[in-house]
């Protein structure tokens, strides 16, 4: 099993993916543009990390814009 499942993601040149941590369910933001690029987890409103449940991540295996 792999530990990351990417949920979303979004250009070519300029490129946006939300990462999701399968143990921790903990998601993140990774953003490149060109050769450089970084990771940051994305944060609620209330400074907390943003959290999907495992039930979510497992239903990822249906949905198309899902990768592992």
């Amino acid at each position: 099993m792999n530990r990351f499942v990417k949920t979303y993601a979004q250009g070519a040149v300029n490129v946006t993916e939300i990462w999701v941590d399968v143990v921790t369910g903990v998601n993140y933001m990774y953003h490149s543009t060109g050769s450089a690029g970084g990771l940051t987890p994305l944060i609620d409103a209330d400074g907390k990390p943003v959290i999907t449940q495992f039930d979510e991540i497992k239903d990822c295996n249906d949905k198309p814009k899902c990768h592992y």
